[in-house]
């Protein structure tokens, strides 16, 4: 009797109010930022649709810059390989990679599929990271956070394994405090946090994005071909941070270690201060160091990593209630 009770209470039977309180709308947020995902890699499949993509352009302008940046032969001589392979065969490799972004995107926004797809996504980000992005610079010394180092589809891979569907009974899934910590547990998500945001602090102090200049080049770089509104935009704030580079790299880094250590405070206020601070500094730097991922030239293969920050940010989203054990996230 009590549990039919119970029961009628939750479902909003029997004449009673349904329980708006209960947790199963932290499932469905796992599920929405699971389809935020999926809407990048379809965003990116899109983009990579784009008539330049098609040409040989696409080699030697897009893929070719980051395997001439130097660094390891075992780093740049296969991305010399897909360079000349993409040169080589322009159309079926671009439509190859568009539709498996396709089939990435479609493959996690359809739940039976979540899992395969998750971990092709996983697969298929580090192979990019590697191939198409040199790992973001990082073994060449030319990764900067403002233009998008360590490299935007780093994060993709990072994100899917934050949002692994829990399945159901899982313990940690009842008691995680954001939903980065549903699957692989706490400990091990603040640890992810504070190495992402920790990261790009030490990038920001990089001795090139110390020089005078490197602020202002970014913000000058990331705005071909945009409307001229945003240039306006830009140009502004480029002559604001003219030959202040190292200033710019120490606000940047501090703010990035100050976002690195928000997770580990026992405060919740604390917490949600860090992770909006996170927000602030994607947009900030989506709009004036990545000129909202370029794609005013039609040349854009993904909206850069800042929305994916965002992403990641909301991931580590403090919540008020676990999610049900019974439940499947």
């Amino acid at each position: 009797m009590t549990d039919l009770t119970a029961l009628e209470s939750r479902s909003g039977g029997a004449g009673l109010p349904a329980d708006t309180s209960t947790p199963a709308v932290a499932v469905d947020t796992r599920r929405r930022l699971q389809l935020v995902l999926a809407g990048l890699w379809l965003l990116d499949s899109v983009l990579q649709l784009q008539p330049f993509m098609f040409t040989k352009s696409f080699a030697w302008m897009t893929l070719g810059p980051a395997a001439d940046e130097g660094g390891p032969g075992w780093v740049t001589g296969p991305m010399h390989w897909l360079v000349n392979t993409v040169w080589q065969h322009p159309v079926s490799a671009n439509a190859a990679f568009a539709l498996i972004q396709l089939a990435l995107g479609i493959g996690i926004a359809y739940r039976p599929t979540l899992r395969p797809a998750l971990a092709a996504s996983i697969a298929w980000s580090l192979g990019v990271w590697w191939l198409g992005e040199g790992f973001g610079g990082l073994f060449a010394g030319s990764a900067n956070p403002l233009s998008g180092g360590p490299g935007a589809v780093i994060f993709y891979a990072l994100i899917a394994v934050l949002l692994w569907p829990t399945g159901s009974g899982s313990a940690s899934a009842t008691t995680a405090p954001y939903q980065a910590a549903a699957k692989i547990g706490a400990r091990a998500a603040r640890i992810v946090w504070v190495a992402v945001w920790g990261l790009l602090a030490v990038l920001a102090l990089l001795p090139q994005n110390r020089d005078p200049g490197a602020a202002q080049d970014a913000i000058n770089d990331s705005n071909a071909g945009a409307p001229s509104g945003l240039v306006w935009l830009d140009n502004r704030v480029a002559d604001l941070v003219a030959g202040k580079g190292l200033t710019v790299a120490i606000v940047l880094a501090v703010l990035f270690a100050l976002v690195a250590v928000s997770v580990l405070l026992p405060w919740r206020r604390a917490v949600v201060a860090g992770l909006v601070l996170a927000f602030t500094l994607a947009a900030v730097i989506w709009v004036f160091g990545q000129g909202f991922g370029m794609p005013f030239q039609g040349m854009a293969t993904d909206p850069n990593s800042a929305p994916l920050l965002a992403l990641l940010a909301a991931v580590y989203w403090p919540r008020r209630a676990p999610i049900p054990a019974e439940v499947p996230a």
